[in-house]
């Protein structure tokens, strides 16, 4: 089979023909419909040799999709053709985390060498892959694996995000998103469909706020020197009760630090390297600030459900297994950072699920169903938010049987593009996630 690997250390990633896996016992082999690309897949690949914690080459891809090929010994839980999506942060299934489906903060996940798919393992970016438990599996029913695959981390980790928050989120709240790419513009999208709070998104360019408001942001402010003071002033002078950071840099930060209101939520989702200081004094009182990991299980199949009620919903750019490096090359030189190290700028093009970017591309693929177009970037601008994946298939057409790269802009049900007709807002399924949804 074709598989995209990095097979050493400082080298481009490359397609390469392996042998076909398979599952062994108590495993699922998948054939895989979709893959994502992510910054994270740009990381593993940044490590000098002293660093790099596994043997290569490695097939990337820790976002994956795809339909039930093979099941090992013992395994009963699928049928042959189910399609399901690869919950990526493998854990040891059996420590208290593991046992709440919170596998993501697994306690023993390092001890035993236990590492995600992509990162570590072998990941989606191949036409078929192994999954090593059927408790990773999440079925998404009749959902568009393409539209489907980045859920599995830039709509996970936001939600994990806000789910941390949403007793906060009530009536007359503020939440506040910094950064409007690959994760944030998924966040403001979950923040409509989840809560009635009002949401104020910061990035660095008008394109970018312009998304912002399409996917539902009530505000948006230009992430200058001036943002914190235009949010305390949107606020009342009082901040917001929880501000989400999609970037992560020092400047954005210490905005988070200074929009936060008394007894609120910081949670810095973002990899940009900063770190705000928690000492009495240094915040409002009561503050809370967190760093957390991709998300649970449960929270997948969460996830999925908005996904089926149109609370989500994603536009693709896709490309051919064979096409893969070079989107995953592309995410090495899409965006800077804005500004002087000292203003409160940066930017946040396509960030993904791991605080990356990505750069879109397009490529016509006549198999796959036709999606609304994206707005062609203005000359020299940045390019819009997005995420890949890939269809591993025979030769460069695209089809569900032949996985692709897919880039994604997302549109909101309640606040839909320009020119796209008006839908009402979907109600939650009961039980489901929703405003009232506990904080886990």
């Amino acid at each position: 089979m074709k598989a995209v690997q990095y097979r050493a250390v400082g080298a481009a990633p490359e397609v390469v023909t392996v042998p076909d896996p398979e599952p062994g016992p108590g495993q699922v082999l998948l054939k895989v419909t979709a893959a994502g690309v992510c910054h994270s897949d740009i990381a593993v690949m940044s490590w000098p040799a002293d660093q790099v914690p596994f043997p290569l080459p490695l097939t990337l891809g820790h976002e994956g999709v795809g339909t039930v090929a093979a099941l090992g010994d013992g395994v009963d839980a699928f049928g042959i053709g189910d399609s399901v999506a690869v919950y990526g942060p493998w854990g040891c299934g059996t420590c208290v985390n593991c046992a709440e489906g919170k596998e993501n903060y697994c306690l023993r996940a390092k001890e035993l060498g236990i590492m995600p798919p992509g990162l570590g393992a072998p990941g989606a970016m191949a036409e078929y892959m192994v999954v090593d438990d059927p408790r990773h599996l999440v079925p998404i029913g009749d959902l568009d694996p393409v539209r489907t695959v980045p859920l599995t981390d830039a709509g996970l980790t936001p939600y994990h995000a806000i789910v941390r928050s949403l007793a906060k989120l009530v009536p007359g709240s503020t939440a506040v998103v910094i950064g409007t790419g690959g994760l944030g513009h998924v966040a403001i999208q979950l923040l409509r469909a989840m809560t009635s709070t009002r949401v104020i998104a910061l990035d660095v360019t008008e394109e970018k706020l312009d998304l912002a408001r399409t996917v539902g942001a009530h505000e948006a402010v230009l992430s200058d020197e001036k943002a914190a003071a235009r949010v305390m002033e949107l606020t009342g002078g009082l901040g917001a009760q929880v501000v989400l950071d999609f970037v992560g840099a020092p400047p954005t930060v210490r905005t988070a630090g200074a929009v936060a209101r008394v007894d609120g939520d910081v949670t810095i989702v973002g990899i940009g390297g900063g770190a705000l200081p928690v000492g009495f004094g240094s915040l409002p009182y009561g503050t809370t600030v967190c760093a957390p990991y991709w998300g649970s299980r449960k929270e997948l199949a969460e996830v999925l459900d908005l996904a089926h009620a149109g609370a989500v919903d994603v536009h693709v750019e896709t490309y051919s297994i064979d096409e893969a490096p070079s989107p995953t090359n592309a995410c090495t030189t899409a965006g800077s950072t804005a500004g002087p190290s000292s203003s409160p700028t940066a930017d946040t093009t396509g960030r993904c699920g791991c605080g990356g970017r990505r750069r879109p591309r397009t490529r016509a693929s006549p198999d796959l169903p036709a999606s609304p177009a994206v707005p062609p970037a203005r000359p020299g601008s940045p390019p819009l938010p997005g995420r890949a994946a890939i269809f591993p298939g025979p030769g460069g057409g695209l089809s569900l049987d032949s996985p692709a790269w897919v880039r994604t802009a997302s549109t909101s049900s309640a606040d839909p593009r320009p020119g796209r007709p008006q839908r009402a807002a979907p109600r939650v399924p009961s039980g489901r996630p929703g405003a009232h949804l506990p904080v886990t």
